[in-house]
């Protein structure tokens, strides 16, 4: 009994948390409105504190229904690889060396391009750089995306809407892009192993199929943003001009912390390791660096650590719903219930049901990549990209019915070549 008990407070604990994510942009109205309180609302107004502070309330009720032992082995039971990776790999990659050579690269294939360089320059980091994240994992390449268009079009200057078109845009062609290989996405990575997908069968099944709609999503963008990105754009330039410039032997050891931070995704105790080797080599040779984004990591590693928590509770009702539906029906289903669940925990789900047909599996995975931008929760890249954009936006923060109503278009762009 009080285990079904703490299934329904974990449900409706996680309902709230839903709530409280379409709220968020409110209380960071409210903390202007209250100058008094401005430091709770402001709280209260980060999405990336959401699902911690919840997960932290469902393991104080589950303390005490059933006794703090057991809330502390729920807890040390789930698995934090990902919100550990997310975190790092963001650091890492958002790194001055990393940052500067994938800038000057884009300016270097934008150059050749038969537009305007700095439209190329946006459109190359709304297309080329998501589908980049098919070998460096879609967290890094949402970090580096984010980085390179937020003085470009995540800014004052923009009008709101078309700023959320293409936060929509970067959120869905990232939840796309990673399914070239079957490592880079992680509803995708849920899934290989079992099903025994190789990169070769991603790449033919999928990959070509989200190339296309990652191109013209990134074309479509473009073309309304267009009157509203002069030819100089503000912040462009890199600061490496004042700075000291960057050896390339320091920018191979950057990109080799990156390689090795990525090859060791799933092994959290070495990954970590590097990484502090990393933090140490940073500080060792700090004039070629950029302050790094550790309280932004920290913060989306926690928002995700929190939905892990949350999200292991819901499998009693999710896991039905999905088993029921025939293979259309999956494929829509997968496309809404993404919206607010993980959809790496709805692969998962999937994973676990035997007798799946060829057709259900494509169904699933592919309603859940392509429903991977309509939520912050939807796609475990996506806190990174709000952490890292929210201050272009008015009251400095993401509102999840603007993310919703601006990712609309793109995701069903993707689901029509998805399901076609």
């Amino acid at each position: 009994m009080k285990t079904d008990l703490i299934h329904i407070i974990g449900a409706v604990l996680f309902g709230l948390a839903l709530i409280h994510t379409f709220a968020a942009k409110s209380f960071e109205i409210l903390s202007h409105r209250h100058p008094r309180h401005a430091g709770l609302f402001h709280l209260l107004g980060e999405v990336e504190v959401v699902f911690g502070l919840w997960a932290f309330v469902l393991v104080v009720a589950m303390a005490l229904l059933s006794g703090s032992a057991a809330a502390i082995d729920y807890a040390e039971s789930r698995h934090y690889a990902e919100p550990l990776f997310v975190f790092t790999v963001m650091v890492v990659a958002a790194s001055r060396p990393v940052l500067e050579s994938v800038r000057k690269l884009i300016a270097v294939i934008a150059g050749v391009l038969p537009v305007r360089t700095n439209l190329a320059q946006v459109w190359l980091g709304l297309a080329l750089v998501p589908l980049v994240g098919s070998l460096i994992t879609e967290p890094a390449a949402m970090t580096l995306a984010a980085l390179i268009l937020a003085p470009q079009i995540f800014r004052q200057g923009i009008p709101e809407w078309l700023k959320y078109g293409a936060l929509g845009v970067l959120f869905v062609n990232v939840s796309i892009g990673g399914t070239l290989t079957s490592y880079a996405a992680p509803p995708v990575l849920m899934v290989a192993t079992t099903w025994q997908w190789s990169t070769a069968f991603m790449a033919a099944t999928f990959g070509w199929k989200a190339c296309l709609a990652v191109l013209v999503n990134a074309t479509a963008v473009v073309f309304l943003l267009r009157a509203h990105i002069p030819d100089s754009l503000p912040g462009a330039s890199d600061t490496s001009d004042q700075d000291a410039p960057i050896p390339l032997l320091v920018t191979l050891i950057h990109f080799a912390f990156l390689v090795a931070v990525v090859l060791l995704a799933h092994h959290p105790v070495l990954f970590l390791g590097i990484f502090l080797f990393f933090i140490g080599y940073t500080h060792a040779y700090a004039v070629h660096q950029n302050p790094l984004i550790i309280k932004e990591g920290l913060l989306v590693g926690f928002f995700l650590a929190g939905l892990v928590v949350l999200g292991g509770m819901q499998q009693w009702w999710l896991q039905p719903i999905v088993s029921s539906l025939r293979p259309i029906a999956l494929f829509f289903g997968a496309l809404g219930l993404t919206a607010i669940t993980d959809n790496a925990a709805l692969t998962y789900l999937g994973s676990l049901i035997v007798g799946m047909t060829d057709q259900a599996k494509y169904m699933l995975v592919a309603g859940a990549v392509a429903g991977g931008g309509l939520t912050v929760i939807a796609n475990a890249p996506n806190p990174a990209g709000v952490a890292l954009l929210r201050r272009g936006f008015n009251d400095e923060s993401i509102s999840a019915a603007g993310l919703l109503f601006g990712a609309l278009p793109p995701t069903m762009v993707a689901a029509l070549f998805f399901f076609l």
